[in-house]
């Protein structure tokens, strides 16, 4: 018995040891952890359960026979955070430079089978060259399987992916479908094909890093929702992020201790400018409503005329969605639109409230815009929020103008309660263009035309640019103080915490995708 809990012992000190100490000293002088350590640090102290930890490829080709790991590049398991169960798997850099095998394939769609059984988050740490070309479409068929558990765990669990090293070919696709992807600033990079393709197909030079690095990722594609500079700093932000998500799509987020007081925030009052035309910070408006240091930005250097993220509002984790005045005036144009969406539908498949704060002048114009599909981009944003049961509430800061207005959450598209600050302008259009349409003739016959545009333009404000003729037809429930709106917000949110709504029945809906 002895000789036998000894063999079985050097089997798992060789697994953890990977691909050797001499791998695990370049991965440490890269700045990277191994993916044991990795799991290590993310999940709970001594809370880690392996699966498949003797688990080796099946390969003799090429000399595969002779080049036998315990593990197969691939860490694999279940543990907590904070207390919460999770599932992970941890790509190994060390073991054929994480490269995936049919059955390295098969240790991730195992663990991942798990957690949609049990309802619990995945996590996958990936760090690999890609498929293991030994192995030819058996490591083809391997992404193929995590590719089709990505798309059923779609909805009924978290998704999370951080990318913190490379991710390259066929491997990008299921980050892609999961719910975040992370990415670590230097050490990380995703692209379909390297820069050596792009050159001989097209001639182009380009580094890794400006091809598909986390600044790239983050800023112009959008692939990246969250950067982060080494690796303990992303593994945290997933953390974060897991603390404002429910386990499941069968339940809640937890909500935290929070007793009512006195939620009058003065400092709300003179955020929006008297000049209309003047921009200002979303975010002071974001921070003077939710609890303190509680907002968590996604996509925050991407599409930056619209912010998205988590918070939590007396204990309760909501998302955000709202325009930004300070880039383009808060206007929506293709990624503010593709942004926001694909955030609304997150929030909605797992029961996260939604709060949407609005000053929007109406979309980007322009052929750009047009070209690139700003009328079927736009409508996402508007299915996804049509689409959504959860909770939702509406505040208008200011602008609220044209189909702008519709879209952003308006009462005709579902929304359960809409306030209005007194500074709102809910209209189809600015004063001044408005006038110059409605007006145009009288305006060119006058004796002072700019006199009498400017005359016009006030009268069609106070007409129009206002959130009064709204509220008398019952489009927004109630015009607030602004330094009332936290507290209003509160009680809206916990009134309408047993929301239920039937659906019609179908397969599913068509966004247009």
């Amino acid at each position: 018995m002895d000789a036998k809990i000894k063999t079985l012992q050097e089997k798992i000190a060789q697994a953890k040891l990977g691909g050797g100490e001499q791998r695990i000293e370049k991965q440490h002088a890269k700045k990277k952890l191994t993916a044991r350590e990795r799991v290590e640090y993310l999940l709970d102290e001594g809370s880690f359960e392996e699966i498949g930890i003797l688990v080796t490829h099946r390969t003799t080709d090429f000399g595969m026979d002779k080049e036998i790991y315990y593990g197969d590049g691939v860490v694999t398991g279940y543990g907590t955070v904070n207390g919460r169960l999770i599932y992970v798997y941890a790509q190994d850099f060390t073991v054929f430079g994480g490269a995936l095998s049919e059955t390295h394939a098969e240790k991730i769609c195992k663990v991942m089978d798990l957690a949609v059984k049990v309802g619990a988050p995945i996590i996958g740490l990936n760090d690999s060259g890609g498929a293991r070309i030994q192995e030819g479409v058996r490591s083809l068929g391997g992404y193929a399987d995590i590719f089709y558990r990505n798309v059923q765990a779609s909805g009924v669990i978290p998704q999370i992916s951080a990318i913190m090293g490379p991710c390259a070919g066929g491997a990008v696709y299921s980050p892609a479908m999961t719910d975040f992807t992370m990415m670590v600033e230097d050490t990380s990079y995703m692209f379909v094909t390297g820069p050596n393709v792009v050159k001989t197909v097209t001639n182009e030079e380009v580094t890794s890093e400006e091809l598909g690095g986390a600044s790239t990722h983050s800023t112009k594609s959008g692939v990246a929702h969250v950067t982060s500079a080494n690796d303990i700093e992303c593994l945290e932000d997933v953390k974060k992020l897991l603390s404002y998500l429910p386990q499941s799509n069968t339940e809640t987020p937890k909500n935290l201790p929070y007793t009512l007081a006195d939620e009058v925030r003065d400092e709300l009052t003179n955020i929006v400018p008297d000049n209309p035309n003047k921009p200002y910070d979303m975010h002071e408006v974001i921070t003077g409503i939710i609890d303190a240091d509680s907002f968590y930005e996604i996509h925050k250097d991407y599409a930056e005329n619209i912010i998205v993220g988590f918070a939590r509002l007396g204990g309760r984790s909501i998302g955000i969605i709202a325009n930004q005045p300070l880039f383009l005036a808060g206007v929506l144009d293709v990624n503010s639109s593709k942004k926001a969406a694909r955030f609304t539908r997150f929030c909605d498949c797992f029961n996260i409230p939604l709060l949407v704060l609005e000053d929007v002048p109406g979309f980007l114009p322009g052929t750009d815009q047009e070209w690139n599909g700003i009328i079927v981009h736009g409508a996402k944003l508007l299915y996804a929020l049509s689409e959504a049961t959860v909770p939702r509430v509406t505040v208008i800061t200011r602008k609220a103008y044209g189909g702008a207005y519709d879209v952003m959450n308006s009462k005709h598209i579902g929304a359960d309660l809409n306030f209005a600050w007194p500074t709102a302008e809910i209209a189809v259009m600015g004063a001044k263009g408005a006038s110059e349409i409605i007006f145009r003739r009288e305006i060119q016959a006058a004796d002072d035309p700019a006199a009498k545009l400017a005359e016009k333009e006030t009268e069609y404000a106070d007409k129009f640019a206002n959130p009064y003729t709204a509220a008398q037809r019952g489009f927004i429930d109630e015009v607030i103080l602004p330094q009332n709106t936290r507290r209003k917000l509160i009680k809206a949110f916990s009134m309408l915490e047993n929301k239920e709504v039937d659906r019609p029945k179908r397969k599913h809906g068509n966004i247009p995708l």
